[in-house]
């Protein structure tokens, strides 16, 4: 496992195969042999047993039964989970989401709120702040008790800064010290990422894209952002900003997007568009169960989604027409990026093959040949919680690492 996926104290150069082997460690399905881990790292079995034997004083990992590759049992190494608690937070465009997990990344609750990011940080983040101190206090849990927090928002992310740079979807949050402000209010250390990027971590820990080390994941909901994941590491470009599919030029006279420019996918695909496009459609006059509706102007992206599964035209033809967009889109970075997999997830996603179909058909048509049937397009299997599980892989990380250079 590369250490430089993840964001490690800079001071852990000093013990860069404790890191290592935690890693290993923590990344070993069926945990792993000291034996296994003196093979992988590289070290004699003395430095090994030295390493281990900190890691398991400091309580960040403890002795379980386990098999050896050759599938005799042996005493295995794993995450001690009871060596502390974090939180995952994935604050959208419309709302925000809170996941409590030990230290193997086991959800022991979670919990969804509304919220409009147009509001800005001056309004959210105290709403934030309030809602996980109440939760956490009803779960009987003190804030004092949490080792690390990671926050995800939707918008390019100044990672040493802690703060968004000219994020689109984000108005009044532009160089806000967003890690900075919530440091404070915890008391404990935040990491913060952009929501794509840890969707993209959380479906390869967990999800649809574990084993894969080129993954692509697509974040669909009021925007459209993209996480990628390049040889096992993230990429996050010079200014933070890779990944902004959503700003790609798909009609060149399109509809104004958010960014300033005309056309882009998200302007046409993504979510807020999708219920745009419905209100436009039933004030043409157009039949659909959506103007059964008590205000039309309320309609939102996930109102057209329900409609659509239950068998509504229109919006099946605006789900379908926003796959073909997104597919157009997902075939440029097809030929760029040659990817193993493309996992897709978000609020619209949650309509699976209705929008996958479209998507899928219209990459293959567009892409390389070599590089479509090298690539699988597939639903989250972490669903909307894809980007608050790679929070918490992140939060881990953190608390993980910082840990383990104080033993």
């Amino acid at each position: 496992m590369d250490t430089t996926f993840w964001q490690v104290p800079k001071a852990s150069v000093k013990n860069l195969n404790k890191h290592a082997a935690l890693d290993l460690i923590r990344f070993s399905p069926s945990g792993i042999s000291r034996i296994e881990l003196s093979r992988e790292l590289g070290l004699t079995r003395a430095a090994v047993t030295a390493i281990v034997g900190d890691l398991i004083k400091a309580g960040l990992v403890r002795e379980t039964n386990g098999q050896s590759s050759r599938g005799r049992r042996a005493i295995a190494l794993e995450i001690n989970p009871q060596g502390g608690l974090v939180v995952g937070v994935d604050i959208g465009a419309t709302h925000v989401t809170f996941v409590l997990a030990d230290y193997l990344a086991h959800v022991i609750d979670e919990i969804e709120a509304s919220l409009d990011i147009f509001e800005g940080p001056q309004v959210c983040l105290p709403f934030v702040d309030q809602m996980m101190r109440s939760w956490l206090e009803q779960l009987g849990v003190k804030l004092s008790q949490i080792t690390a927090i990671g926050v995800g928002v939707p918008g390019p992310i100044v990672t040493d800064a802690g703060m968004v740079s000219g994020p689109p979807i984000m108005p009044g949050w532009d160089l806000f010290p967003i890690r900075e402000w919530l440091e404070k209010a915890w008391g404990c250390p935040v990491t913060l990422g952009n929501d794509a990027e840890f969707g993209a971590l959380g479906e390869w820990a967990f999800g649809a894209g574990r084993g894969v080390d080129n993954l692509v994941y697509i974040k669909v909901g009021t925007g459209i952002g993209a996480g990628l994941l390049i040889e096992g590491q993230i990429y996050r470009g010079t200014t933070g900003c890779a990944g902004e599919i959503g700003h790609v030029t798909i009609e060149e006279d399109g509809p104004l997007c958010t960014c300033g420019n005309r056309g882009c996918l998200e302007a046409l695909a993504g979510g807020r568009a999708i219920a745009q496009k419905a209100i436009r459609a039933i004030k043409a006059g157009t039949r659909t169960t959506l103007s059964e509706r008590p205000s039309i102007e309320t309609i939102s992206a996930m109102d057209v989604i329900a409609a659509a599964r239950k068998g509504d035209h229109l919006s099946q033809k605006l789900v379908q027409e926003a796959g073909y967009y997104l597919g157009t889109a997902l075939a440029n970075l097809i030929n760029l990026f040659n990817p193993t997999r493309i996992v897709i997830g978000g609020g619209v996603a949650q309509v699976g093959d209705l929008l996958l179909e479209p998507v899928r058909k219209v990459a293959k048509q567009r892409s390389l040949k070599v590089a479509s049937q090298a690539v699988t397009i597939t639903s989250a299997v972490l669903g909307r919680r894809s980007s608050a599980m790679g929070a918490v892989a992140q939060a881990i990380s953190l608390s993980l690492h910082q840990l383990a250079e104080a033993s």
